[in-house]
């Protein structure tokens, strides 16, 4: 909005001319992001403790966290109301990018809202803690998947690149082409729905989520960056998106919305983002990332969430053939981890809690590291 409503009066006042650089625009962004953050947190921290919407500790947990039943959930409408309105504020909003990053962040909020008010209903009413049914969560991702792929197909926000095609790290100019706009479609689907599940799955100890997203989109917001400008995009060898720099408002609003929302989160937490915020960051994650065309960087910006996500898959499928091929009890005394998601399992072997989210925190580093690396090594 403060772009539209600056920029026609550059002729008249040119230091207003400020307002035409990302740079800028990002760093106000965050800031503001940060300071709604720390202005509406204890607001919406008060309601829903009103409220009595506590977190629903999940079968499997450690014994540790049956304290945390008197913490309430539903936290990252904090992070969400400051980054959306933060970008709203800095970014060009009719901007392609920055509206379907928008949409998707909010469809895949309300999924997550929908699913903690049914357990807090459920809870109020007596009844089993289940929320949303998996199988409703996961048509209402691929909804929002499938809408995603068909409307990228049809309305490319670049022109100057193939709509049907992703670009490969490590390579020069290299694109991977889809032959066929199904094929096209269900990847977008896929690594949406992926991703928001990760992040969901991640979502088990204090500010762990949190800040491994903070970490994801400070480099998301690197890539949108250069990506976005003809100038550095040639100089590194990797494809020019127009307009594509918008993306950098947008993650640095979330970085700055999930900064204020850890100063809650931390441990020991004093409210938890829920399903509200894991579903809503992992979308919000995926959607940059196709966007950008660099889904494949994900393997390195999210590889705590990918090996989160990979534990859950492991336990779970594994357990059932075991159980199936050599009964119940040989299945649970040979289990792949101690505890699923794999934070639970260091849990389990003896690390703190801090210790966990500290050093998640370092792999997650270490993989945007690892990204950054892509853009000169070609």
């Amino acid at each position: 909005m403060l772009y539209y409503l600056f920029v026609p009066l550059i002729p008249r006042f040119h230091a207003l001319n400020i307002f035409t650089y990302i740079t800028f625009r990002g760093a106000g962004a965050a800031v503001t992001a940060i300071v709604l953050s720390f202005l509406v947190g204890p607001l919406i921290l008060r309601r829903l403790d009103n409220a009595a919407n506590y977190q629903v500790v999940r079968a499997g947990t450690p014994e540790s966290h049956a304290s945390k039943t008197k913490t309430p959930t539903m936290g990252g409408l904090i992070f969400l109301f400051s980054a959306l309105v933060s970008t709203l504020l800095w970014a060009r909003v009719f901007s392609h990018y920055v509206l379907l990053s928008l949409l998707v962040t909010a469809g895949m909020g309300m999924i997550g809202f929908l699913d903690d008010y049914l357990k807090l209903k459920q809870r109020r009413l007596g009844q089993k803690n289940e929320g949303l049914v998996e199988r409703y969560k996961l048509i209402g991702q691929v909804a929002i998947g499938l809408a995603l792929g068909l409307y990228l197909w049809k309305f490319p926000p670049a022109t100057n690149m193939m709509a049907l095609s992703t670009s490969l790290p490590f390579y020069k100019y290299r694109l991977l082409v889809w032959a066929s706009p199904i094929l096209f479609v269900f990847w977008t689907t896929f690594v949406l729905t992926g991703v928001s599940n990760a992040v969901n799955f991640t979502d088990g100890l204090d500010g762990l989520a949190a800040g491994l997203s903070a970490i994801a989109f400070a480099t998301l917001a690197i890539f949108a960056y250069l990506i976005g400008r003809v100038d550095a995009s040639r100089y590194l060898g990797i494809f020019y998106l127009q307009h594509a720099g918008e993306l950098t408002i947008y993650c640095l609003a979330m970085v700055g919305a999930l900064t204020g929302f850890l100063w809650f989160n931390t441990y020991p937490a004093q409210v938890f983002m829920g399903d509200t915020g894991s579903l809503a960051l992992g979308g919000a994650i995926g959607t940059v990332a196709i966007l950008l065309k660099s889904e494949f960087l994900l393997l390195f910006i999210g590889m705590v969430f990918f090996a989160e996500m990979m534990s859950v898959v492991l336990q779970r499928y594994v357990f059932k053939y075991r159980k199936k091929r050599f009964g119940v009890e040989y299945a649970q005394q040979h289990r792949v981890f101690l505890r699923a998601p794999l934070h639970h399992h260091f849990e389990v072997k003896g690390w703190s809690e801090q210790q966990v989210v500290v050093r998640f925190w370092i792999i997650g580093i270490i993989g945007a590291f690892l990204a950054i690396t892509t853009l000169k090594v070609r």
